[in-house]
């Protein structure tokens, strides 16, 4: 006999041969024990998956000798005309070259005669998609309402270009691509059996080239064994098909993890030296950071993932360098690399500069933290501030660039009471969303308190409102009634906060903060010098000691424009800039973000 190829030699003869597709042989299967089999079948999936095979193998079950039954025997007489092709009852097509509508009305003719020897006169047509829209409609009546004795079985790797109408009379069957266990498996028996010696890492690089083909995988050990004889290395295989070895990957993937940007370009340069296949490196990294971002998101789970033991440990270790939202940072990135690939002249430098970026978006934290954190700060009104959370766990570097830096003030701190020296009076208590808070506390509401607390609680929940309501003022909070006043050169903000939504938020920030029927109202109004009113439905205090009255200080970059004292309009305010510069709040920000102060604005 002359030689066969491995892909011809160890192709499936029966259903249980197929290798990772049980749910198409399983259904066809139990479809011929239940007698309900259909007219007209079409299997679609990636290249070398086993779509024709499936085919020939149903029409064996169906034209055996005895049939239809699923556990026929291979060496039947039927069977094996039809694995040799010179079976008169079935007729393979090659969709690609028969694609007219003569040839259609051709075989609709043929398929009206009974079968020769079988039971059915059966056509597999493969690459179904490649026939002409009139051939599709030539074929429709004669698919719909076939004679008794006809089955269509069709094959296609691409079935969007199958028109509908022949979609809708058959049971399609989509094949998926082949787990790289099981094409290891399979591989590692064909080599036994041709007493070829092949590792452990040859045969995953096989699998990882063929990409859930399973043809592809048999081809490629056809032509390593013509090429290495009976004895194949994993670098064999690397340097026939231009693979990376999975340890340069997992070396690769480090350094970006931990910012060896200068290991990361050594690394690229001496693969790209090497002869390495560039387009399938990045393919590899997505593959690898999509298992990483997989392996953290599921705990650990190694079901979800088709890794090797050396991958496994790898994962375990790299997982504890990255958080997931610098995962999925990277992914993004590589991503679009990917999609540019195609188009650019020098791939190597659309890596470099990719890799780089990769690095860069580990380090990086996201918009979110940031802006909570600038809430924190902006939320401060005076006294010591609380620990914030670290701004990366990735990095102690952050890559964050914003146009200016924030300002935040101090809020201005109550006067000490006559019996106790100033120098021991108490700072001012933290503002808090409960209604145990400052800005009421002994039925005297606080204005200025108030406001820098009902701002904070907005700004958590909408930037948007937050920052047009931060030229207004409060000028009055009697009857449940809180009325926020605008400037006239502010009076374009009242239109866009006077709103139902903005109402219902700002009502349920203030019953958050222990006022429950309170209502708010926006008007045009100047500011006002004075900001804390009494409650009119509260009784004075019983204490021994009288209330502190709040004092408004004078206006000061330390201090917000909405509780300043009014001043006269388009006047400069003076500062120190070393004042500026000393205050904890803004120091602590410097520290925070790593930044600097370009400019200080009113």
């Amino acid at each position: 006999m002359s030689y066969q190829v491995i892909a011809r030699k160890y192709r499936p003869q029966r259903f249980a041969d197929v290798v990772g597709q049980e749910h198409v042989t399983q259904t066809l299967a139990n479809a011929i024990a239940a007698s309900r089999i259909a007219h007209a079948y079409l299997f679609c999936g990636p290249r070398g998956t086993g779509k024709t095979t499936i085919a020939r193998i149903f029409a064996k079950a169906l034209n055996c000798t005895d049939g239809p039954k699923a556990d026929f025997d291979v060496a039947d007489s039927r069977c094996m005309e039809i694995a040799e092709g010179r079976a008169l009852d079935v007729l393979e097509i090659d969709g690609a070259s028969n694609n007219g509508v003569e040839q259609v009305r051709e075989l609709r003719e043929t398929c009206k005669f009974s079968p020769a020897s079988g039971k059915f006169k059966i056509y597999i047509i493969d690459e179904v998609h490649m026939l002409s829209t009139a051939a599709f409609n030539a074929l429709l009546k004669t698919l719909e309402e076939p004679p008794a004795h006809v089955k269509f079985l069709f094959a296609t790797t691409d079935p969007q270009k199958v028109l509908p109408t022949i979609l809708s009379r058959c049971q399609r069957f989509d094949l998926r691509r082949i787990p790289n266990r099981l094409i290891i498996q399979h591989l590692a028996a064909i080599a036994q059996n041709e007493k070829v010696k092949i590792d452990d890492a040859a045969l995953h690089a096989i699998a990882r080239g063929a990409d859930g083909g399973m043809r592809d995988a048999e081809s490629t050990l056809d032509q390593l064994i013509s090429f290495c004889g009976d004895s194949i290395e994993e670098s064999d295989v690397l340097s026939m098909f231009g693979l990376t070895a999975r340890s340069q990957i997992l070396a690769l993937s480090r350094a970006v993890l931990t910012g060896e940007a200068e290991t990361v370009l050594r690394e690229l340069n001496s693969l790209a030296s090497g002869g390495k296949d560039l387009a399938r490196l990045l393919g590899d990294l997505l593959s690898h950071f999509r298992n990483l971002l997989i392996y953290q998101i599921s705990k650990g789970d190694l079901s979800l993932l088709e890794v090797s033991e050396a991958e496994k440990t790898a994962l375990a270790e790299q997982s504890k360098l990255a958080t997931t939202d610098a995962l999925a940072r990277i992914l993004e990135t590589l991503t679009d690399t990917e999609g540019r690939l195609r188009d650019v002249a020098s791939k190597k430098i659309l890596i470099e500069v990719a890799l780089l970026k990769t690095i860069e978006a580990a380090r990086a934290v996201s918009l979110d933290v940031v802006l909570k954190q600038l809430q924190q700060l902006r939320a401060e009104s005076g006294g010591a501030l609380p620990a914030l959370a670290p701004v990366s766990t990735a990095s102690p570097r952050a890559a964050i660039i914003s146009e200016t830096a924030p300002t935040t003030y101090s809020a201005p701190k109550p006067a000490p009471t006559p019996s106790v020296p100033a120098t021991a009076a108490p700072a001012a208590p933290a503002i808090s969303d409960t209604p145990a808070s400052s800005a009421h506390a002994g039925g005297v509401i606080d204005l200025s308190a108030l406001w820098t607390q009902l701002l904070g609680a907005i700004g958590r929940v909408s930037q948007f409102t937050r920052s047009y309501l931060i030229e207004a003022h409060p000028v009055s909070f009697a009857k449940e009634t809180l009325v926020v006043g605008f400037d006239p050169e502010f009076a374009d903000h009242l239109s866009l906060v006077d709103n139902p939504k903005n109402h219902a938020l700002i009502q349920t920030k203030l019953r958050e903060m222990g006022h429950a029927h309170a209502t708010v109202k926006f008007v045009k109004a100047e500011r006002s010098v004075g900001f804390s009113t009494a409650r009119s439905a509260a009784p004075a205090p019983p204490a021994p000691v009288p209330e502190p009255a709040t004092k408004s200080a004078p206006a000061t970059l330390a201090e917000p424009a909405a509780f300043a004292e009014p001043t006269k309009k388009k006047t400069s305010v003076p500062f120190s800039m070393e004042e500026f510069k000393d205050d904890p709040l803004i120091k602590q920000a410097l520290e925070i973000f790593k930044g600097q102060i370009i400019d200080v604005r009113k």
